[in-house]
């Protein structure tokens, strides 16, 4: 038996102890964990809780093993959003296929999951521009994925927004550039994989009403080309105008979480410029290494965005209130101590583990903002704090994320679906 294990390998330390030797459906191991909701899969894919995390493993054929690991390992170095691939186990006894391990996305969803309760039935928009968004990363990275699907991804709102996580890659491809023949293969399979996928939720109930899923699969095609169109489309453009245009579309770009590697500006037959950008994926983590770098605190990329433009607001308020000018860093420090922590101190512990902190914080202050127009003054963070804890936080079902590794379920069992996780080498 041979195991191999990406850096830090102490993640899977203490997997090693684990029944490989046995097929992966017939463990009984203690540490076996249920993950609800996820899917139907092709293969036997089951969790194990380990020193505070969750690890997803996956037995799949030695060579798709291998060639998954690789292409998720790549993934990650692009900036694409993934599993993290801890390792893959080959060479079992018995000609056992081998096993891939990833490292479980902690509160996240499959798709599901989020439609199986009133609070996620009304995500089709975010869900699916978040899909949309995710196959049009992996397309500029040359990626063709061939099995795009809901419920080949795993969704983490991010505040109020939902990100999309690629978490199988078994039939994927790398290639240099993706030809438009091979975007739009990639493109029709996922059209017929989501109609079918949101079909089967209709047959369960579990759609909500006035949904077509045809509707809904024809649109996610169309928003692909209308982003696709934003990320790659030449403009022309008057001579007086450039800086303007230029300037206008690379904020765009940079507001769907994308840089421009380079801008052209070819002379046109009708007077102006052709404007020929070349996009890539924007620098991943940006917001969330300022804030990190200001507070300590360490979020998603959204939720980063919130907190910083809340800072900024808070900000804003000391230089009124003390009129003088205040540095970024003293103003973050007295946010993090006045505003945040107060906040999360006031979440009973029971509650906690419905949403994790940023994203509960994030609710607090939209919260704020409703209340607040409805009451035609700003209410406070406290009060809004309070009602927010009262009248919706409990309404979080707790399976509508997944909890933090520490919280999850120790029942054991073969959790079905390919949303599990990913593959390890």
């Amino acid at each position: 038996m041979h195991f191999v294990f990406s850096p830090p390998a102490d993640a899977a330390a203490g997997l090693l102890d684990l029944p490989w030797s046995e097929p992966l459906a017939e463990w009984t191991d203690d540490r076996l964990t249920e993950i609800p909701q996820r899917g139907i899969s092709r293969h036997v894919v089951r969790f194990v809780a380990e020193q505070g995390e969750v690890f997803a493993l996956k037995e799949i054929p030695e060579r798709l093993a291998r060639r998954e690991y690789t292409l998720l390992r790549r993934l990650k170095e692009l900036g694409i959003p993934t599993v993290e691939v801890l390792g893959v186990v080959v060479e079992r006894p018995d000609d056992l296929d081998a096993v891939l391990v990833t490292r479980f996305l902690n509160y996240s969803s499959s798709f599901r999951a989020l439609f199986s309760n009133p609070r996620g039935a009304h995500m089709i928009d975010r869900l699916m521009d978040a899909q949309v968004e995710l196959l049009a990363r992996l397309h500029l990275a040359g990626f063709m994925w061939g099995d795009c699907s809901l419920s080949n991804t795993l969704f983490r709102l991010d505040a109020g927004a939902l990100a999309a996580y690629l978490v199988d890659a078994e039939t994927a491809e790398l290639h240099e550039r993706l030809t438009e023949g091979q975007r739009e293969y990639d493109l029709e399979l996922a059209h017929e994989r989501i109609a079918g996928e949101l079909l089967d939720l209709e047959a369960g109930g579990y759609l909500a009403e006035g949904i077509d899923p045809l509707e809904v699969a024809e649109d996610f095609v169309r928003r692909y080309h209308n982003l696709w169109r934003e990320l790659t489309d030449e403009q022309v453009m008057r001579r007086d105008e450039q800086r303007y245009r230029i300037a206008e579309r690379i904020r765009r770009l940079n507001e769907l979480g994308f840089d421009v590697d380079e801008v052209e500006l070819i002379d046109d037959p009708s007077g102006g410029s052709r404007l020929k950008m070349t996009t890539r994926i924007a620098e991943p983590g940006h917001h969330r290494r300022v804030l990190m770098a200001l507070t300590g605190l360490d979020v998603w990329e959204n939720q980063a965005r919130r907190l910083l433009a809340d800072i900024a607001s808070f900000r804003g308020w000391m230089e009124q209130v003390e009129q003088r000018r205040v540095p970024e860093a003293v103003a973050a420090n007295r946010w993090l101590q006045e505003v945040y922590e107060p906040t999360m101190e006031a979440i009973p512990l029971h509650l906690r583990s419905r949403l994790d902190a940023a994203e509960i914080f994030h609710e607090i202050m939209e919260h704020r903002w409703f209340m607040s127009e409805a009451a035609g003054r700003d209410v406070g963070t406290s009060a809004a704090t309070e009602d927010y804890i009262r009248t919706v936080l409990p309404e979080v079902p707790d399976d509508l994320v997944t909890p933090a590794p520490d919280t999850a379920a120790d029942s054991a069992g073969v959790a079905a679906g390919d949303t599990a996780g990913g593959d390890v080498e």
